[in-house]
């Protein structure tokens, strides 16, 4: 089965068809900004890219769902109502969807949930110390996010390091978004990404885990609440310490900001990586995916050093040298470390192939 899988990002619209054993056909890629999406060059790019059997959509939030699903009308306004938690990604993968069914009608969608792979994080991880009555009449709890980059990327890892079932490995999605996973056996145990994709580490745009006294405090001052989200979801993060969102131009810097907007993402990203390490009660791999994750060998020895009380230590040729997916984990060091290329796209045209099976399609 040919697979058309769209990958709707913050700027960008990524779109790849995989063949029938996963070999790419061929990759376009449409622009995106705000909320909306180049619908016009959207339709063009899949015209270009030639016939599929099914396309295979992938969304940041899917709420409680626990696996990928066809795409109907009634899911498609599920996903719309969900909105508010994801509002940097969820219009735009609606929008994309939209116009990919304009320009090929009769292929069957299928929506693919960046939080489905977190769906089962056991109870003390899933739950927020809240007023039970809030807790069930809203629905709070931690989904975490980037579900299709942690799952596959732990699976990569496990197979390029020879790791046994039962590894307890951390996967670092670093890219403008960032997160964390615990994952043992295939399953996320805990995650920094919360019932928002705003928890967590730093990232380009977005603060992390701040006080939530602060927040209010922010709106006593007279902020609006919608200011204030756009400046916790646009304008922090390395973009509000360094005035730039690009790691690789704080990494270039040699000013005070630059280095305390690097200092204030080491600190955190250790921090979280020590954290999942404990829900695993402790750590055999250590795993580097994202735009970040996989380009950026001085993150990598950075969060190494500031790691290696937990047996983390890399081999500084190979952290160097990596091209695409690479063991960099020095010679005998306790933990074993690996980069890994991000690749949704197989895990969303995996997934949209077993739900299309189970409906004989």
């Amino acid at each position: 089965m040919r697979v058309l899988t769209v990958n709707t990002g913050s700027s960008s619209v990524k779109l790849r068809l995989l063949g029938t054993r996963d070999e790419v056909l061929g990759e376009e890629e449409a622009s995106s900004s705000g909320t909306r999406v180049d619908a016009e060059a959207l339709g063009r790019a899949v015209g270009a890219l030639g016939e599929a059997d099914a396309v295979a959509h992938r969304f940041v939030h899917g709420g409680d769902r626990t696996a990928a699903a066809p795409l109907d009308e009634a899911l498609r306004a599920e996903l719309e109502a969900l909105t508010p938690l994801a509002p940097l990604h969820q219009p735009k993968a609606l929008a994309a969807v939209d116009a990919v069914a304009r320009a090929a009608p009769d292929l069957p969608a299928v929506a693919c949930f960046d939080t489905a792979f977190h769906a089962h994080l056991p109870p003390e991880a899933a739950t927020y110390a809240l007023p039970s009555a809030w807790r069930e009449r809203f629905g709070l709890r931690r989904f975490g996010f980037h579900g299709l980059s942690h799952g596959y990327a732990a699976a990569r890892a496990a197979e390029l390091l020879g790791l046994g079932a039962g590894a307890r490995v951390v996967t670092c999605h670093l890219g403008a978004g960032a997160s964390l996973a615990a994952v043992r056996h295939g399953r996320s145990v805990d995650t920094t990404m919360g019932f928002t994709p705003l928890e967590g580490i730093v990232m380009a745009t977005r603060s992390g885990s701040v006080d939530p006294g602060l927040v209010l405090w922010l709106i006593e001052q007279g902020l609006a609440p919608g200011e204030v989200q756009a400046g916790l979801e646009q304008h922090a993060g390395l973009l509000g310490l360094a005035g730039t969102a690009d790691m690789r131009e704080v990494l270039a810097r040699e000013d005070a900001d630059a280095r305390l907007a690097l200092g204030v993402y080491l600190h955190r990203l250790a921090g979280g990586v020590a954290a999942m390490a404990a829900a695993l009660g402790g750590l055999d791999a250590l795993v580097w995916t994202g735009g970040v994750g996989e380009r950026s060998a001085a993150i990598r020895a950075g969060a190494a050093e500031r790691l290696a009380f937990l047996g983390v230590a890399l081999d500084a040729r190979r952290n160097e040298a990596v091209a695409g997916d690479a063991d960099v984990g020095a010679d005998g060091a306790g933990v074993r470390a690996a980069v890994v290329a991000a690749r949704e796209d197989l895990e969303l045209a995996r997934q949209a192939r077993a739900v299309l099976r189970d409906r004989g399609g």
